[in-house]
């Protein structure tokens, strides 16, 4: 079963949809395309998507209207709202109907993909008390611990903690790790910077039962260690 951040894709631009489709697919996202309104909706309310790409320029019924039925129907799916419209009117709009971000056209694909993985991780938060292997860690106090003995974790090395363990057994990227990173007035988030927090970090959960995997080419894993015969 593939792990990979299903999403929707609301858009009525054929050659847009496509290319988008394509780049997010190469980015590990499963796309589903709804070419208007009506196909968005139902899709909505019917799958279980991890996010939403929501053009408000959709015919038959308009982004903003598809959102604020979503909205009313309780569906809590992280929504990017991606459109022309660039007023504040706008903007403010989409926002109040129930958006969690707005990208207006045209736009950087980086950009996009930053944002989409900026709504995974503020939707898929590690619970506040999380018991795995020896490992237990409680994000309300801060405070980790290993067989019982606490763990000194930097700033940085928490962050990660914290991501690995909200996407336990999916893959984690460089770029997300970055992103999570960003704003904390630190040192760059750099390959070799990343690099040298997972070494840390996997030093420091040793005799927890879990490891930290790398995947080539894709980024870490945090997955229990096999039980030793």
């Amino acid at each position: 079963m593939s792990n990979a951040p299903t999403l929707l894709l609301a858009e009525d631009d054929a050659t847009l949809a496509d290319a988008l489709s394509a780049q997010l697919r190469r980015s590990g996202f499963e796309v589903e395309h709804a070419p208007n309104g009506a196909v968005a909706e139902y899709l909505l309310l019917k799958q279980p998507f991890d996010l939403a790409i929501l053009d408000l320029g959709l015919p038959m019924v308009d982004g903003l209207t598809v959102l604020q039925r979503a909205r009313a129907a309780r569906c809590t799916i992280p929504v990017l709202v991606l459109t022309a419209l660039d007023s504040l009117d706008d903007r403010v709009a989409g926002l109040n109907a129930g958006a969690d971000d707005y990208l207006t056209k045209p736009f950087d694909f980086p950009e996009l993909e930053a944002r989409l993985h900026a709504l995974l991780r503020r939707s898929r938060p590690a619970p506040a008390g999380t018991e795995l292997g020896r490992l237990s860690f409680d994000r309300d106090t801060r405070r980790a611990t290993v067989s019982g003995e606490a763990l000194e974790l930097s700033p940085r090395e928490w962050s990660l903690l914290e991501l690995l363990l909200s996407q336990r057994d999916r893959v984690v990227t460089k770029d997300q790790i970055a992103q999570a990173w960003a704003g904390d007035g630190g040192e760059g988030g750099g390959t070799s910077s990343i690099e040298v927090y997972i070494h840390r970090l996997r030093r420091k959960l040793e005799n927890s039962g879990l490891a930290i995997r790398t995947v080539r080419g894709l980024g870490y894993l945090l997955e229990a260690e096999p039980a030793r015969p």
